[in-house]
């Protein structure tokens, strides 16, 4: 089949939200219409529902949250939809920021009774400097919400973000009826269905038409109508050009636990949203067309599947064709690898893949010396840098209190780190060997030690480390240098995973306090994204 036509067909995209606006259920009811499950889960399952698709891990399950980001792919009215779920919750930013790397466009839900919440702000910074563009759906409106306008206001005026509603919603609450197609002029009513679980059937026709107003008081009528007017008057066009540039976002009402509205926002997004785009790498621009496969590696997740205790390294696609068994090079080791095991993935469940194009993420499974960032290729010259590291904000040593499980513990911590779920450091001229996790929020300590415990069977102990902010060292600091400091009390040299020296102290003033009596030794608060060999 024709690569380009393959290319215009995918939408890689990703959810996000701040916790709690109905980011997962959202997910579920995409699958839903997009014909990819039959029944929608309950992400706070009762015994007798189904489990969202999107969160597969135990602890998830548990606590009702997404922990890691999960890759939905599924095709739906000629498009191939390759759908990242990511982690709501602001500890698990460092997942979504590598996650937000490898999509082309973003859905920022938002809970419209609350409007923009911190975590949603967080995220949405990370979208405008990539330039991704965003598609907001105003969720939740069947419950009591903050009027429209003031929504999309408050939109505009806190992401400075131009805001194009392209639908309306009709009723407020328990009177909301359905939603005001702005480009159709057409009003859409909805039936509630039981749990959510099945498509809600549809009423269409024109804002008059009284089989479609139902049972809207004459009020509450008479205010949507105006509100429809001021939008008219405000006389803003769809900018097609300014949505792509990620400087307009178009907005959509509607219910994800109720499926009011959904269809409406899945159509809209593939209608406005961009095919993959090309990728600019050291100032050479890699266009998907190009021959030469080419992809990047932005997550890694062991023991999906307990059974086989393996580990899979997520792809995203960006040049060329994929075709199983193909040998690419790697680029950290400057090896030639042969990619034999690869999977399309739909939560936790996989199937063998044979072919991908750019915008596809498929698993390869099987590949230990696979890192995140690593760049795979049929052409040595391409090499991505997209993946950013993250400063950590929480320090904590993790104890293995059982000797008889050292092994365990060591092969299933290293397996961890490797992932990226957290970071190490290393404290200089420290006689213990115990590694000091740093992570940027602390849930992501619980998620480690859950998954050595039920992962590998590993026990593990936490102890809290004094510290909450750490600083990088220029790398061409000599070990004379490194002696030669002068340190405020309570701070510790210590060196990360890439052998980079760091400065840890107790808190922001012992920081500043370290710049004023090191003058020629600048701090950086960045990671250093280099690995000494």
């Amino acid at each position: 089949m024709d690569i380009a036509k393959e290319i215009q067909r995918r939408r890689t995209f990703a959810i996000i939200s701040h916790p709690d606006a109905g980011k997962t259920t959202l997910t579920e009811k995409l699958l839903l219409y997009g014909g990819a499950v039959q029944l929608a889960g309950s992400v706070t399952a009762r015994k007798n529902q189904r489990a969202t698709t999107s969160d597969w891990m135990e602890l998830e399950k548990k606590r009702g949250i997404s922990i890691s980001s999960t890759v939905l792919q599924f095709d739906y009215d000629g498009y191939r939809l390759n759908l990242l779920d990511t982690p709501g919750h602001k500890d698990f930013s460092e997942d979504t920021y590598r996650v937000l790397t490898a999509v082309d466009a973003v859905v920022m839900v938002i809970d419209s009774a609350k409007g923009i919440e911190p975590q949603t702000r967080k995220l949405f910074e990370v979208c405008r400097q990539r330039g991704v563009p965003i598609f907001t759906f105003m969720n939740k409106c069947d419950r009591p919400m903050k009027n429209p306008l003031e929504l999309i206001d408050e939109l505009e005026r806190v992401l400075g973000i131009g805001a194009f509603p392209v639908n309306w919603p009709i009723g407020n609450g328990p009177e909301f009826q359905g939603i005001y197609d702005r480009q159709t002029k057409t009003m859409h009513t909805f039936e509630r269905v039981v749990g959510g679980k099945h498509r809600a059937p549809v009423t269409a026709g024109g804002l008059h038409d009284p089989a479609v107003r139902g049972n809207l008081s004459e009020a509450e009528f008479s205010k949507t109508l105006e509100e429809l007017e001021m939008l008219e008057l405000a006389g803003e066009s769809f900018d097609e050009a300014a949505v792509l540039a990620g400087k307009t976002t178009p907005v959509f009402f509607g219910s994800g636990v109720n499926n009011f509205g959904v269809q409406l926002l899945l159509d809209g997004f593939l209608k406005h949203s961009p095919a993959p785009k090309s990728r600019v790498m050291g100032g050479i621009e890699i266009a998907p067309e190009n021959p030469a496969f080419s992809g990047f590696i932005f997550k890694i997740q062991a023991n999906m599947d307990p059974k086989h205790r393996d580990r899979i390294a997520f792809i995203r696609v960006c040049s060329g064709k994929f075709d199983r068994d193909m040998t690419v090079h790697h680029s950290r080791s400057e090896k030639k690898v042969r990619l034999s095991s690869s999977h399309k993935l739909f939560g936790n469940e996989r199937e063998t893949v044979d072919e991908a194009y750019p915008g596809d993420v498929i698993g390869l499974v099987g590949h230990d010396s696979f890192g995140i960032g690593d760049t795979l290729t049929t052409d040595p010259k391409i090499l991505y840098k997209e993946i950013p590291r993250f400063t950590p904000e929480a320090f904590s040593y993790l104890h293995n209190p059982n000797t008889g499980k050292y092994k365990q513990f060591r092969q299933g911590l290293d397996q961890l780190l490797q992932e990226g779920v957290i970071q190490a450091l290393y404290l200089r001229n420290s006689s213990i060997k115990t590694p000091l996790l740093a992570a940027v929020g602390p849930l992501q300590f619980e998620v480690v030690q859950f998954r050595l415990e039920s992962e590998y069977g590993a026990e593990s102990r936490l102890e809290a480390a004094p510290w909450s902010v750490v600083r990088w060292l220029p790398t061409d600091i000599k070990e004379e240098e490194l002696d030669a400091l002068s340190l405020p009390t309570g701070a510790r040299l210590a060196y990360d995973l890439g052998k980079n020296p760091v400065v840890l102290f107790q808190n922001e003033w012992s920081a500043n306090y370290f710049g004023e009596t090191n003058k020629n030794t600048p701090l950086s608060a960045l990671p250093v994204q280099t690995v000494k060999e």
